[in-house]
């Protein structure tokens, strides 16, 4: 054991222990006080128990100490010495934020701030010193006069970090534990392999715990051993039987109140007892496989951008092939439809290994709706749909800011307290929504609160008070659209929570720099929702190919309404120079791509091109391009990284003969020419 390098396995336990808070604080957040049900309880239980098990068996001193108090305290609750209360809860849910700051530490992080963990430590201490209100048992399982364990680990037991002294030393606290060691397939020492282990323990436990308190001691191991929990009768000797172990005729070696030190070496264990059975464990599992592995995401993104060059190289040898003999070259161009067809469905399956569900955002926002509404003396209950819509683990990471805003604009400034909802006709407890599905290539995720709504009048005022050109008789979207300039807020005082319209802007920016839109419904008394429409993938994009010139561009496909090519007296000319063309009694802005990028073109004249009609944040725009040139998904390259950053551009793709082509940034096109109509 003293030549493993255990810190080889950190990383997977401070994954696993992340895991296992966030799930602890789920479970926290949707206890029922008063009446806590047992796999609730159990749930919170088993991931304090994790946490300090491995903290213990990697040296992470601290956290195993600081989760031995929050252990304890729940150990009462689940066995019923204790009921839960909301402080209890309280303090639960401060002692979760306590053990992630110190493993973020562990893991090289910031320091963990110490006077913090001494007074949640103290508290802990003073909660477990107070007597407890005797309850009904939480746990169902029976408790019985004692316990006969058979443990028998598998030979590689010591491979993953774990050790079965760690694990006998915790039968011991709980209880008189009388250990036997069963060596017989212990080799000699010339065959003996130090990292394998041979030995297995029968154990004799008498005290007042019950199944669960000794399961839980080899959660940690589950899948690495073979267990077998029994109920002691309360008349059975103390001392295991001669004989017992796997078919030995000498009785094994037995040690009170003491454990062995485990001898390790290889062979496996041939003469294990048939009627021994894994607990919570299938043979699949025993056998090593498992359902899913962890892979660092640079490992996922290296293969992305692999598939995606292999998809560039494809489409080139694609259109090679469009000047071949379709007769002479036949089972060529099979080939290379097979190819095309594979290499598709090869992109979609490395495209889906950076997918995760939205719940991954979601799932922090109870907490903060919790702790915020308690704060702000308000009624407000979270609902959540659509969690399991997946999305692209890059995206996920980028819009975690923007929600995180919307959901604390909604609580401060959105949503009324139950005073003033009551006076308004409403249920006094407030509703925020968040919702998540997907709509044809991209996820659509809604913040929707019934609150108060936007005020009109107040945003059209603040503007004219900031000076900020505002066109006569502006439609509603427009209006909206306000909020997101810098700085721009109608709260009379700005909290410490938020202030709607402070800090939207940069919502806005986060948003668009996901190649994303955000836009704002809302009735005065009813509510607000704010919908963000983005890519499911920031690395693939389903684009319209237009030309303009010698050159090609590639216009986001979601962006694209329609294309027609105008008729004489459909374009006008206004007065300040900008042109518009009139599409069914709408006019929108004309944005001739020529004259935007100063390139040479075939139709100088809108009448002799083509208007491809694009939208972005409930306005329009008519781009004129010489031809359309097909629909095709392409490789998103970022021109920034790799060159500069061009206005209108969002990025660049390589096309099928070797061309580097251009991404139009819509929602910056946009932008402009409908602000230079307005003018």
């Amino acid at each position: 054991m003293s030549n493993i390098d255990l810190s080889r396995f950190h990383r997977t336990f401070f994954d696993e222990s992340a895991e296992g808070l966030d799930a602890m604080e789920a479970a926290l957040l949707r206890l029922d006080v008063g009446q806590a049900d047992a796999e609730t309880i159990n749930l919170i239980f088993r991931s304090a128990h994790s946490i300090k098990g491995g903290a213990g068996t990697f040296g992470f001193t601290a956290v195993a100490s600081f989760t031995h108090l929050l252990e304890t305290l729940l150990e009462r609750v689940r066995s019923g010495q204790r009921q839960v209360t909301q402080p209890d809860v309280d303090l639960l849910l401060r002692s979760v934020d306590v053990t992630r700051a110190m493993l973020r530490a562990a893991d090289g992080g910031d320091a963990a701030d110490v006077d913090a963990v001494a007074r949640l430590s103290a508290e802990l201490e003073q909660t477990l010193e107070m007597k407890p209100a005797v309850v009904a048992a939480v746990a169902a399982a029976p408790v019985a006069a004692g316990w006969k364990i058979r443990f028998l680990p598998k030979s590689d037991i010591f491979a993953s970090g774990n050790d079965p002294l760690r694990i006998l030393r915790e039968l011991d606290r709980l209880g008189e534990a009388r250990i036997a060691c069963d060596s017989e397939a212990l080799p000699t020492l010339a065959d003996a392999a130090p990292e394998t282990c041979y030995l297995s323990w029968t154990v004799e436990l008498r005290g007042d715990c019950d199944e669960g308190a000794v399961r839980d001691v080899f959660a940690w191991v589950e899948d690495e051993c073979e267990l077998q929990i029994l109920p002691l009768p309360s008349g059975e000797v103390a001392a295991p039987a001669a004989g017992e172990g796997r078919g030995s005729s000498e009785a094994p070696s037995v040690v009170q109140g003491a454990v062995p030190h485990p001898n390790p070496s290889p062979e496996g264990r041939g003469a294990q007892k048939p009627q021994l059975k894994l607990v919570e464990s299938t043979p699949e599992r025993r056998s090593g496989d498992t359902s899913s592995i962890r892979v660092g995401t640079e490992k996922i993104d290296a293969l992305i951008n692999l598939v995606g060059e292999l998809v560039i190289t494809q489409a080139m040898l694609q259109q090679i092939a469009g000047d071949l003999d379709p007769v002479q070259n036949e089972k060529l161009l099979q080939g290379l439809s097979l190819l095309d067809r594979n290499t598709r469905m090869l992109q979609e399956a490395v495209m889906a290994t950076r997918m995760l569900p939205v719940d991954a955002v979601f799932s922090r926002f109870p907490r903060m709706v919790r702790d915020l509404s308690t704060k702000l003396g308000k009624q407000i209950v979270l609902e959540t749909v659509g969690e399991g819509t997946e999305l692209d683990k890059g995206v996920i990471e980028r819009i975690a800011d923007p929600l995180t805003h919307l959901v604390r604009n909604s609580l401060d400034h959105g949503l009324e307290n139950a005073e003033q909802r009551i006076a308004a006709g409403k249920n006094p407890t407030g509703t925020i929504t968040l919702r998540a599905a997907h709509q044809g290539g991209h996820i659509v995720i809604e913040v929707a609160d019934d609150g108060r709504g936007l005020d009109r009048e107040r945003i059209l005022a603040k503007a004219a008070e900031r000076g900020i050109p505002v066109p006569a008789n502006p439609a509603d979207a427009d209006v909206w659209q306000l909020i997101f300039a810098p700085g721009f807020s109608t709260a009379e005082q700005v909290t410490d929570v938020s202030g709607r319209g402070v800090g939207m802007d940069v919502v806005k920016k986060n948003v668009q720099a996901l190649s994303g839109q955000i836009e704002i419904s809302t009735r005065p008394g009813q509510g607000t929702c704010v919908t963000i429409r983005l890519p499911l993938t920031l690395a693939i994009l389903d684009g319209m190919s237009v030309r303009v010139g010698d050159d090609v561009f590639i216009v986001p496909l979601n962006c694209v309404v329609e294309s027609l090519q105008p008729q004489p007296g459909q374009v006008r000319t206004l007065s300040a120079g900008a042109r518009v063309v009139k599409v069914r009694n709408e006019y929108l802005p004309l944005a001739p791509l020529h004259e935007l990028f100063n390139i040479r073109t075939d139709a100088p004249e809108p009448e002799t091109g083509i208007l491809v009609l694009l939208e972005s944040e409930g306005r329009k725009v008519a781009a004129q391009v010489d031809e359309l040139v097909g629909q095709q998904q392409v490789v998103i390259k970022s021109l920034e990284a790799n060159y500069r950053r061009v206005g209108g551009i969002s990025g660049a793709t390589i096309l099928g003969d070797g061309r580097v082509a251009l991404i139009l940034d819509v929602a910056e096109l946009v932008r402009g020419y409908a602000r230079a109509a307005a003018a």
